[in-house]
């Protein structure tokens, strides 16, 4: 292997510029239909809840706001009277399966004993109380849905590794040993439950689903499931599959306190990536991939007119959303040449597989590998990419327009959090946010020429 083909990992110390975790409540109080945010903090939480998400305050969103006073704040009031109160009106507004307390700064500042006071108010009030801490001490905003997702699982069932099997009218209960399968006729079904962890658009994860039934392989659930009292059951002999690469502390909890086994898998962005994350779970599962590669070639057809504008061009990362590694491998296969992927964290045993399928694409695609920048100084980075002159720079929302008045093109990165870019089915999502800010371009270079042709036209005549 060549050193060009080794990734270089490099540590500056820049500032974070990314929105705070609690902007996670945006997405999951949507995933999690009977559910009820509370989040306690300050009155600029409040603020940044109100205007983050874009939800009116007609709609009466499930989220809401435990403002923290000067009361609070120098410990002359009850933290858990107050808390039960709005608990207790919550209950009779809204009634919900489980209520999410959402630490932030103020609550870790003032070292406000949520995790304490939570389970007595569970018993008075008779609703899970699940306490998870979104603050700024995290690098990016994605994690806020990691640490929810972590403290779920402490709250999964327990697994009871069981079958049934029903043929010719009869019900056989078999237990499960790790590596025995069962066929029903139809479908094989392996003993051992495969468990997906992820929060996404449920059509997204209806695609994900089917694609792995297609492999005969079911999955048993997903964390977070629509449901509180539909959350999938952990233990020895389950697998857990994460979906994106900013959850490695929900994949510890999941191997660490409940005994499940990690499938370490590249991530299920681009066609590629989603024939590698399928891959790898039916050679866990001992099962022979059916059709993966056609499959993948069909797709890559799609995307030709994306491919024809973005082959050649070049593309640097900024870093925001722990996103970028995965994006990267996903636009060198289309064509690009990425020059670096800066990246607020990186849990490099999490993203092992896909840092690995990252050099197989440098090296299938003849393309270099980028240099991997943690925590980068984004006036450094802004040096480097005047240096290098990428066509496209993708971008947190902070830097965008600097970026664009130092004539560099951006795209903002957490665009790619929100679009459905996740399985085969949705491929062309990615590219369509890659290509656009390059077409404009193309579209306004053409609009000059022509204005330029009928001017020196004009003069002419």
């Amino acid at each position: 292997m060549k050193n060009s083909d080794i990734p270089t990992f490099e540590c500056e110390t820049g500032n974070y510029h990314t929105f705070c975790p609690i902007s996670c409540v945006a997405w999951l109080y949507q995933k999690i239909e009977d559910s009820f945010f509370l989040v306690v903090g300050t009155k600029t939480r409040g603020y940044f809840l109100q205007n983050a998400p874009g939800v009116m305050i007609f709609a009466e969103p499930r989220y809401a706001m435990a403002e923290s006073e000067e009361g609070d704040i120098s410990a002359q009031l009850n933290d858990q009277k107050e808390l039960e109160r709005i608990c207790l009106r919550v209950k009779s507004d809204r009634n919900p399966s489980v209520i999410i307390w959402i630490g932030t700064c103020t609550t870790e500042i003032i070292k406000m004993d949520l995790e304490g006071i939570a389970p007595k108010l569970e018993k008075q009030i008779g609703i899970p109380i699940v306490v998870a801490r979104a603050n700024g001490l995290d690098y990016a905003f994605t994690q806020g849905e990691d640490t929810v997702l972590a403290a779920m699982t402490h709250r999964c069932p327990d697994f009871t590794p069981r079958v049934m099997n029903q043929q010719k009218g009869d019900v056989a209960k078999l237990v499960a040993s790790p590596g025995d399968k069962f066929f029903d006729g139809k479908i094989g079904l392996n003993r051992c439950s495969l468990v997906l962890f992820g929060s996404l658009p449920s059509s997204v994860a209806s695609q994900l689903n089917l694609e792995l039934k297609r492999q005969s392989i079911s999955v048993s659930g997903w964390l977070p499931s629509q449901r509180y009292n539909e959350l999938p059951a952990l233990g020895e002999g389950v697998y857990v599959c994460g979906v994106n690469p900013f959850l490695s502390r929900t994949a510890t909890a999941s191997m660490r306190r409940r005994k499940c086994q990690l499938v370490g898998a590249p991530f299920p962005i681009g066609p590629d990536g989603t024939r590698a994350w399928i891959e790898k779970i039916c050679l866990v599962f001992n099962v022979k991939p059916n059709g993966l590669e056609e499959r993948e070639n069909q797709i890559w057809k799609t995307l030709t007119d994306y491919l024809e504008i973005i082959t050649g061009k070049s593309v640097s990362f900024m870093g925001d959303n722990l996103l970028e590694i995965s994006i990267a491998r996903f636009l060198i296969r289309c064509g690009m040449v990425v020059y670096e992927v800066g990246i607020p964290y990186m849990d490099r045993r999490y993203q092992a597989a896909e840092l690995l399928l990252l050099q197989q694409t440098c090296r299938k695609m003849r393309r270099p590998m980028p240099r991997i920048v943690e925590k980068p100084d984004n006036y450094s980075q802004v040096q480097r990419m005047h240096e290098l002159q990428p066509d496209l720079a993708i971008t947190g929302m902070a830097h965008a327009n600097p970026s664009e008045a130092r004539d560099i093109d951006t795209k903002w990165s957490v665009e790619f959090t929100f679009a459905q870019i996740h399985g085969s089915a949705n491929a062309r999502d990615a590219p369509e946010l890659v290509t656009r800010p390059l077409r404009r371009k193309g579209d306004s270079l053409s609009d000059c020429r022509s204005l330029s042709r009928q001017t020196l036209d004009v003069q002419q005549s």
